[in-house]
């Protein structure tokens, strides 16, 4: 609230109140964010950050899906090839795993609607993540008071844990911030490309620091996956550069 008024954004954002619709939307994005943030944290502190990367490794190729699925749009050669690479790469890592990787679904599935709805409401990244986390707030409460009165809350057991846990969130809000704000900024081509960050720098973490295991299976499933990100980047690239010149 503070840097909505300092920002001069607060009456603004006061005004979306009154628009049932855009607040309905913005309650469900911020069911999909709490989902998706929960379902990433549990699969770090049980140590499946690995799979949890995979999830965001097909979000690009679940949004193409949405596309076809929910605007109709219709998929390019190279779009189909990703997409049939990907379903490949899917069902190996199923198969290796021994079980449907769930949290990578779960988190492409929400990221991907997430987005998705963003794009629709076109809001101000600050605006939308306020009333976003507003949602939340009811819910996370609850839910921390029902673990403090199990006495299995983590805050406050020490200075310096609750100061990380209290940095935590700021970690996660100043990307998310930064992404709403690209959203409507950067060419589709980038904002595609960049996506691809995270999950490379939560594969390298699960796997050379944290040490979880990289079976042959497992390997060319991700394999697959890459590739198959190879081919969708490259028809971004194509694409954009055919709407530069086509301007």
């Amino acid at each position: 609230m503070i840097l909505l008024a300092f920002l001069k954004k607060l009456k603004g954002t006061i005004a979306i109140f009154r628009q049932p619709r855009t607040l309905a939307l913005l309650a469900l994005t911020s069911f999909l964010l709490t989902i998706n943030w929960g379902v990433y944290i549990w699969s770090v502190s049980v140590n499946r950050i690995v799979e949890a990367s995979l999830g965001y490794y097909i979000t690009p190729l679940v949004s193409v899906t949405f596309g076809v699925l929910v605007l109709r749009e219709r998929l390019r050669r190279m779009q189909w090839i990703a997409v049939s690479i990907a379903a490949i790469g899917v069902f190996t890592l199923t198969f290796e795993y021994g079980a449907f990787p769930w949290i990578a679904f779960v988190l492409a599935v929400t990221w991907s609607s997430y987005s998705l709805l963003k794009k629709a409401l076109q809001l101000g990244a600050l605006e939308g993540i306020s009333i976003e986390t507003l949602f939340a707030l009811l819910p996370n409460l609850v839910y921390l008071t029902l673990i403090e009165s199990q006495h299995r809350a983590q805050f406050g057991l020490s200075l310096g844990f609750s100061v990380l846990l209290a940095f935590a969130g700021v970690a996660t809000v100043i990307p998310l911030l930064l992404f709403n704000g690209a959203t409507t900024r950067l060419p589709l081509t980038m904002t595609g490309l960049l996506q691809y960050i995270t999950p490379t720098i939560m594969f390298m973490v699960g796997t050379l620091i944290n040490h979880e295991p990289m079976p042959a299976g497992r390997a060319i499933g991700f394999g697959l996956i890459w590739i198959a990100l190879i081919f969708l980047g490259a028809d971004l690239v194509k694409s954009n550069r055919t709407t530069a010149s086509a301007l």
